[in-house]
This record gives structure tokens, C-alpha cells and sequence, in this order.
């Protein structure tokens, strides 16, 4: 199968998992504690996911991976601020509502609901400020990226900052494969 071939047969597959919606994108600058990401912003597709069936997380899971993002979790958001200096991160909410906190205490607190892919740079903070009991994500991180964990801790800086600036661009939008925005605004995607 030629690449245009696997190109046709990934968004044929993609049909039925995703619809359009709008996003959020908001910069998150380094606020002296968490680096953020002043190059990337963070990215919330809401209601994107089209979620049945008696796996809804299976959904988000197979997106994920059709379009190259890989080591899928599922779990919530934890309760304290931290960030990963190794991998940009994505979220997609299967099941409830959350308020998240996001590029530290002065960043920016937004609702997520069921069906909304959160796309999170590397070095953006991030924490659940509360949340439904039924609230759950699946995380994933582009393939051949591995997350480390950070708190914004004193010593994790500079070697933080330098991580950051190496990882590498996703090759394709976790959530709308090839066709998905993440390109324009994450620059071009390697």
C-alpha cells in the first residue's frame, strides 16, 4: 500500500471518531515557577469525539494511535500542578467534566467536558481543580516521546528548559490526523 493509500484508509477510519468543533488555543508563557511552552500553545478541541458504545475510551485510544500517538493511559487529571519536560501530552475526555488548571497559578482554568481532546506542549503545567466522581481521560504522547515528571520544583531548571527546546513536533494532530489544525498553529509539524 502506497502512502496516499494509508493516508485514505487512516481518514476513512477517522470518520465516526471525530467531528468538527471549536477550539481553545491559548499561549502560556513561563511564569517564573513552570517553563510553559512560548512557542506552542496549548489546544482544546471541544466536543470533537464521537463517543458510543460500552468502551468510550477505546475511542480515544484507537484515534490516538492511528494518528501516531501511542502509550495510552487512562486515569484523571491529577490534583497538583506538574509538567512534562519530554513529550507534549493529549487528553481526550471520555467521561464527565473537569475544571483544569493550566500553565501554573497565573495561567488560565477552563472547563473540559466529554469529548474534548486537550493538546498540552511539553512544559505546560497542568492540574484538576475539581471534577465530577465519573470524570475520565485518556492520555497519550506523540510516538517515540516518553514523559518525564515535573512540579515545578527549584533544581528542575535549567535541565527542564533545555528538554522542552528538544522536543520534537508531533507528525500529525492527535485528534484530526493530517487534515487537523495542529500544524498552523504549532508551526510545521516534523
Amino acid at each position: 500500500m502506497d502512502s496516499s493509500q494509508d493516508k485514505t484508509e487512516i481518514e476513512a477510519r477517522l470518520q465516526g471518531m471525530v467531528q468538527p468543533g471549536p477550539a481553545i488555543i491559548r499561549l502560556l508563557k513561563d511564569d517564573g515557577t513552570f517553563p510553559n511552552n512560548g512557542k506552542l500553545p496549548l489546544i482544546v478541541y471541544q466536543g470533537i469525539l464521537v463517543l458510543s458504545g460500552s468502551d468510550p475510551a477505546a475511542t480515544a485510544e484507537n484515534l490516538f494511535a492511528l494518528n501516531g500517538w501511542s502509550g495510552s493511559w487512562r486515569n484523571g487529571i491529577y490534583g497538583f500542578h506538574h509538567y512534562h519536560s519530554m513529550a507534549h501530552e493529549v487528553l481526550g475526555v471520555y467521561s464527565g467534566s473537569a475544571q483544569v488548571q493550566l500553565g501554573g497559578d497565573q495561567g488560565v482554568s477552563l472547563t473540559v467536558n466529554c469529548g474534548d481532546v486537550i493538546i498540552i506542549p511539553a512544559g505546560v503545567a497542568h492540574k484538576n481543580l475539581g471534577a465530577d466522581h465519573d470524570f475520565r481521560v485518556v492520555g497519550a504522547y506523540p510516538r517515540g516521546q516518553a514523559p518525564d515528571m515535573c512540579y515545578g520544583k527549584s533544581g528542575e531548571r535549567p535541565r527542564a528548559d533545555r528538554n522542552i527546546a528538544e522536543v520534537s513536533l508531533p507528525k500529525m494532530d492527535p485528534g484530526y490526523g493530517n487534515a487537523g489544525p495542529l500544524a498552523k498553529h504549532w508551526t510545521v509539524l516534523g
